[in-house]
């Protein structure tokens, strides 16, 4: 049974936070003051809650401050943190919080997260379009996907490659591929069919690769943001 409880302050433990310290360790030892756990915890969760307020505000730099005051909403919470709660569930919470907040400050249209969405395809094509200021960057984009696709057509078997170029890329008929390559329309279909089929699974598994490492968070970026709300939390503690 949870014991629903809060965490202690932590004070009688002797453990020392560590990269493996479990969270429940972390908390308590934040709890009792020790800078260096909360740090720990920061470090375990930057990436999450980063991505997490990357995808409300869109904005490395308003997202570092987004997720530096939610760190700092924790810390000054941390007390009513429950025993029987998840800590990762709790800061996404808060974070996605301080995110939204700042949103709505800048008169943007906010949709609650837990809100039930109904939309047809057509508006939400609308919605993906490319914003006229952010041309440059789709530009690039296509290009680097342009290059991704050929690629992987490049990759193909010689005996798929060839159909694919004519019956897909240049988009000749059936017929017509058969003609020049002489050879069956029947193998023309399968030849085409097996093809993209190939060029659909590398480019799922190129993507699937990319979304892992999307928005990563490490190195100076995480290292800035824990320097700032230490330092933060140092200047609430000397003002008391």
């Amino acid at each position: 049974m949870p014991t629903n409880q809060p965490f202690p302050t932590g004070s009688s433990l002797s453990v020392e936070s560590s990269v493996d310290s479990p969270d429940s360790v972390l908390i308590s030892l934040s709890l009792s003051g020790d800078e260096k756990a909360f740090a720990l915890i920061m470090r375990r969760y930057n990436r999450l809650l980063f991505r997490t307020a990357r995808s409300i505000l869109k904005n490395d730099d308003d997202t570092q401050d987004a997720v530096q005051e939610a760190y700092l909403r924790a810390w000054r919470a941390l007390a009513s943190f429950r025993a029987d709660a998840k800590l990762s569930t709790w800061l996404v919470r808060i974070a996605a919080n301080e995110a939204l907040g700042r949103l709505r400050q800048t008169g943007a249209q906010v949709w609650p997260l837990n809100a039930t969405f109904d939309s047809d395809g057509e508006s939400l094509e609308v919605q993906m379009e490319a914003n006229p200021d952010e041309q440059p960057e789709a530009t690039t984009m296509r290009g680097q996907l342009r290059r991704q696709i050929e690629a992987r057509i490049d990759s193909l078997p010689d005996q798929f490659r060839t159909v694919f170029m004519l019956r897909g890329v240049e988009e000749l008929s059936v017929e017509e591929v058969a003609e020049v390559l002489e050879i069956p329309e029947a193998t023309v279909r399968s030849r085409f069919f097996r093809a993209r089929g190939l060029l659909r699974e590398g480019l799922a598994r190129d993507t699937d690769m990319a979304v892992a490492d999307a928005f990563s968070f490490a190195g100076p970026r995480c290292d800035k943001i824990v320097a700032g709300v230490l330092a933060a939390i140092a200047r609430e503690r000397a003002s008391r």
